[in-house]
This record gives C-alpha cells, structure tokens and sequence, in this order.
C-alpha cells in the first residue's frame, strides 16, 4: 500500500535506537522527510545513516529525490533541548505534518522510596514534554490541514504494573490530556492524535529489565527471557520494526478516522475484552 506520506516532515523523539528507531525506519522507508532527536550524539548519527539510506532505497525505487534526515542530539525533555529542535526545523512549530512523541520509561521500583523529585521528572518527561511538543505543532497542523500526533506510551495505561508506579502515573496523565484533546476542534481539521500502548518488545530497555531480573534470582538469563515469552498468547516479543508499521499507517491519509484512540501492541498479552 502506498500511505501517501511522502515528502512530508515528521519529528521523531526518542529514534536512535528501538521502537523510536522503528518509527523514523517505517517512515524513511515512505519517503518522509525526519527531523530526529535522542540525547546520544553517536548513536543517533548512526541511526541517521541508517535511516538516509533506508531513504535513498525509496527514492531509487520511486524516482525521486531522496527525504531528507536531520538528527539533533539534545535532551527534549528541557526547554534548551525543544528549542534546539525548533531551531534546526525552522522555528516554533516548523511545518511538521507528523509528530512522535518519545521518552525512555521512568525507574522501576516501590513507590514508597520515590521522591516528589522523582515523580516531577517522570511527569516532566512523560507528560508534560508530550505536551509541549504538541502545543508548539498543533496550530500549524491545523491550518494547513493535516496533522498526525502519535504518543508512545505503555501498556501499563491499560493494565498498571505495581513496579511501574512512576510509569503508571504520569502515563495515564498523558492519556488522560490526549482523549480531551483528540476530541476538541481540531479533528475537524485532519489532525489526529492517537497513542501507541507497547507491551513487551525485543529493546535494550526490556533486556536490562530481564538482566536485572537475572541478577536478582541468580536465574540464567535465557531462562527469564524464554519464561516471559511463554506469557505472551504470540509466544515471542514484539520488533520494533513491526511496531514501527503500525505508526506509519496511522501517519497515513489511509488512517484519518482513527482519532483518539489507545492501541494496546501486546500479542494478546492483555486479558481483558475491553
């Protein structure tokens, strides 16, 4: 299927490895102009010639000019990061008709030894970041026509997990803004804003999860990783790649009345019908 994105501009956070690097690779791969960001300098300019040449095999296959890839490394949860992200597309809310909101998943652990510093950085970078973001795009989405406002989140909005209570919290928080959000007046002007629920994908964060896990109950690591993908109905984890499939569709003309909505990616881990 051809989903009609090309030569559009997306921001993607967090692309320099895992399922942000999926995303930016889907949309590379139709021909969408990035602008990415990660705090790492080095890996993400090795995502970017990655992702240029994801690109260049589009255009050769397309007959055109190949997107175009621009990586700032900086940390988008502060004001100076967002800034420098502006800056390098334009100003304020360049012309983005695609915006992929991304931040690594706050500490695991007992709620009971976190501090009111510990919540405030997890609201800040998996809340209100996502919000800033989109306050800075969203106008110019709406003028022009078009927009797609994709989050990702955790499946812990829908099923919380009691280590997960930084997670859990300001996650929900997010989700909470977003289904207000999608259904003010702007999806009367082609802009949808969905979020993106993972569950257990094959990335380093779910590796350090299980080497922690391993170093915890002296149990060998395969063991812990082939225990955890037996809970799963699919029998594996997730790749970023497939995952990244997903966000480009719903980048797409093709997915404009899908608006609002929380798509748990989980391979039928979570029981519940609703």
């Amino acid at each position: 299927m051809d989903l009609g994105i090309a030569g559009r501009w997306a921001l993607v956070c967090g692309a320099s490895k895992g399922l942000g690097y999926g995303c930016a690779s889907a949309l590379a791969a139709e021909g969408v102009h990035l602008l990415i960001n990660a705090r790492g300098a080095v890996p993400l300019e090795q995502a970017a010639r990655q992702l240029r040449a994801a690109g260049a095999q589009w255009a050769s296959a397309a007959g055109q000019d190949d997107p175009k890839v621009v990586a700032i490394a900086c940390d988008i949860t502060t004001p100076e990061g967002r800034e420098a992200v502006w800056a390098a597309g334009g100003g304020p809310g360049r012309d983005f008709d695609i915006v992929l909101t991304n931040a690594g998943g706050p500490p695991m652990g007992d709620f009971r030894g976190f501090t009111a510093d510990d919540w405030q950085r997890a609201v800040n970078a998996n809340m209100l970041t996502p919000i800033e973001l989109i306050k800075a795009v969203l106008d110019g989405m709406a003028a022009r026509g078009y927009g797609r406002i994709l989050n990702i989140t955790s499946s812990a909005v829908k099923a919380p997990i009691d280590i997960l209570a930084l997670s859990n919290g300001a996650r929900s928080g997010l989700t909470g803004f977003i289904a207000g959000l999608a259904r003010s007046e702007i999806a009367a002007h082609g802009v949808t804003v969905n979020n993106l629920l993972p569950g257990k994908f094959d990335t380093d964060r779910l590796n350090a999860t299980f080497e922690g896990a391993a170093q915890k109950t002296g149990k060998p690591l395969q063991d812990i990783r082939r225990s955890q993908a037996a809970q799963i109905p699919a029998r594996r984890f997730g790749t970023p790649a497939e995952f990244g499939a997903l966000c480009a569709f719903l980048c797409s003309p093709q997915a404009g009345y899908i608006n609002g909505q929380n798509l748990l990616l989980d391979g039928g881990l979570y029981p519940g019908t609703f």
